[in-house]
């Protein structure tokens, strides 16, 4: 059985100031001894210590990129093993707005997840299609494309060191989402690709939904057999909402799955 992940991403958000008061409220209301579930909260990189610092023992601390460079003159650039160093467990690779604002191309976000794995991060390779590609019947083509350069490197010892975030670009800061019947057929299409190259590696890695998750949707998302958790970006800024995402997961019984 799958664990479910439930992971935020702040993205260009926070302040220390937010993320002190953001953890006192989570740690209120939510039992890390008694979940279910795992959680992770992505936060910007100058954020990361502080994180590591005062978050409960058992959150995974994210970072929401990485350098496809190790080291040299990258101004700018933060690596893998400098993620590593500050307490990173782990990285997202390939997030859309990444691939739109800053044109990383597949090979350059299998170079990123390859440093992630050489440092013992753990990434969260993210694909997605847009409204367009949807409605012209291109899911999976893009789908097959974005991951076809990464399965390429998977080898069946890294089954429980990366995740994959199925993140429909059309359902991000939109307020749509796909319904659970069209997210269990995309996560549904992923794990049948990564059986491609390996069978039982497939059955293992979980896959995540990223597109407009809430306290409202997250039960039934969750529910489906493909869906291993959620990627939650703007409901993730609120403890209190976040919570209920996490809530949500850990009342799924072993057996509702």
């Amino acid at each position: 059985m799958r664990k479910l992940l439930v992971a935020g991403n702040w993205k260009l958000n926070g302040s220390q100031q937010l993320l002190k008061q953001w953890l006192l409220d989570f740690n209120d209301g939510f039992d890390f001894d008694k979940s279910n579930c795992d959680v992770a909260l992505c936060v910007p990189n100058v954020y990361l210590p502080l994180l590591k610092q005062i978050k409960p023992s058992s959150m995974l601390c994210g970072s929401q990129d990485v350098s496809s460079h190790s080291q040299g003159a990258y101004t700018g650039e933060v690596s893998a093993e400098m993620l590593a160093d500050v307490g990173a467990d782990l990285v997202l690779v390939g997030h859309s707005e990444r691939r739109a604002y800053h044109n990383e191309s597949d090979a350059k976000i299998a170079a990123k997840f390859q440093q992630a794995i050489d440092h013992a991060l753990i990434p969260v390779l993210c694909v997605g299609e847009s409204h367009e590609q949807r409605e012209s019947n291109q899911t999976f083509a893009v789908i097959e494309k974005q991951l076809k350069a990464v399965i390429e490197k998977l080898t069946p010892d890294l089954a429980d060191r990366f995740l994959i975030a199925y993140e429909p670009v059309w359902a991000i800061g939109t307020g749509l989402t796909a319904s659970a019947e069209q997210a269990q057929e995309v996560h549904q299409f992923i794990r049948s690709q990564l059986a491609i190259n390996d069978v039982t590696m497939a059955r293992q890695i979980r896959l995540l939904y990223g597109g407009s998750c809430n306290g409202e949707n997250a039960h039934e998302l969750f529910s489906m057999p493909d869906v291993d958790g959620g990627l939650i970006g703007g409901a993730s800024l609120t403890a209190t909402d976040f919570m209920t995402i996490c809530h949500q997961a850990n009342s799924l019984l072993k057996n509702e799955r």
